[in-house]
């Protein structure tokens, strides 16, 4: 095959529901969550046998791209994209897809993520290269993760007729794309099988894309065509700051997806994929003791508590706990979280509470 194969990490999120430890200026992509290295890094490094380095492109924010770029000195400057201001994933991906149409307009994009866990690696290489050949074929394909427990969290998708075999992998027709369910309807589609969650990792041709943004999206694809054509221009600039505005906010999947012909699921088995969303994700992939607890503080005392996390930046405050159970606990010196894990995933609510009050010191 063609040295065309770009991966394009989608870089630019807030990481919400990992405040108060992921802020706007250092969100949850540049912190070492799981490892010593950042989700970021992390997210580069599993790349390396399959994308060269000039082949990885970064879409992210100018408040972001300093810090992303320290973390990550093996590319280049212009291999980070910039949006100048947030515009959901459709725009972000349509920039990354105006940078192949100057550049490589017969690339083949998969468009991934800085801020996931994925524990074996090398079934991820698999699906990638597996997903090419389907996308080489004028499918676009997305990576869908086998349903372990009725989600809410997630968007599904349902599974159609198999479409393909690709390396020992069946790639199916996306019959249609659910937005996260009620908890009511999660369990159903868990019981009735045939789901997939929405992984939010496409892999496609630049050009087929650019095709889809014309037909579902002519806007935003007239944005594109101007952006593209000045890339590496004199202007490109300013064009890119009187474009850019204009450009309605919109994700892939409502613009593009649930209405495109042809698209093809993988899902993705024993992949050991996370989306690390929530301070409750963490229990699911990182060691706890022998109560359930997850303790990623050196200041920490307990007696009895089971099921509990802490977090703490290392400040001279100690934590202690006695007897609580299915609890999170975050430190970060400015901030003290307390809440239940099972409403770990209301933090958003907090954010909106933040921004009501004008509390944007803690954002």
């Amino acid at each position: 095959m063609p040295n065309n194969y770009y991966a394009v990490i989608m870089a630019g999120g807030g990481g919400t529901r990992l405040w108060p430890l992921s802020r706007q200026a250092t969100p949850k992509q540049m912190l070492p969550l799981i490892a010593d290295s950042t989700l970021f890094q992390t997210a580069l490094k599993r790349l390396q046998r399959v994308f060269s380095p000039e082949h990885v492109l970064v879409v992210t924010n100018q408040q972001q791209a300093a810090r992303l770029q320290e973390q990550a000195p093996e590319l280049k400057p212009e291999n980070f994209l910039l949006e100048p201001q947030p515009r959901g994933t459709a725009a972000a991906i349509g920039l990354a897809a105006a940078y192949l149409q100057a550049h490589d307009p017969g690339a083949v994009m998969a468009v991934l993520t800085a801020d996931h866990y994925i524990g074996n690696e090398a079934e991820f290489e698999r699906y990638l290269l597996a997903a090419r050949q389907l996308a080489e074929q004028g499918h676009l394909v997305t990576l869908g993760i086998e349903p372990s427990y009725a989600a809410t969290q997630f968007g599904y998708i349902q599974l159609g007729a198999a479409l393909a075999e690709v390396d020992g992998y069946t790639a199916y027709k996306a019959q249609r794309f659910k937005e996260k369910p009620a908890a009511a309807e999660a369990e159903t589609m868990l019981a009735e099988g045939g789901y997939a969650w929405n992984s939010g990792m496409f892999i496609w041709q630049a050009a087929r894309i650019w095709q889809e943004f014309q037909r579902h999206m002519p806007e935003l694809h007239e944005a594109l065509e101007k952006i593209s054509a000045a890339w590496d221009q004199a202007d490109f600039a300013t064009v890119l700051a009187h474009e850019w505005p204009r450009i309605a906010a919109q994700t892939i999947d409502y613009g593009v997806m649930e209405q495109a012909a042809d698209v093809a699921v993988i899902p993705a088995r024993d992949m050991a994929w996370n989306d690390v969303g929530s301070w409750s994700s963490l229990f699911e992939v990182l060691e706890v003791d022998a109560s359930g607890n997850l303790i990623l503080s050196e200041r920490h005392l307990d007696i009895d508590s089971r099921n509990v996390l802490i977090h703490s930046n290392g400040q001279e405050r100690m934590v202690v706990t006695v007897g609580v159970e299915n609890m999170v606990v975050v430190d970060t010196g400015d901030v003290l979280l307390i809440c239940s894990k099972e409403r770990a995933q209301d933090l958003r609510k907090v954010i909106e509470l933040l921004k009501e009050k004008g509390l944007q010191q803690y954002l």
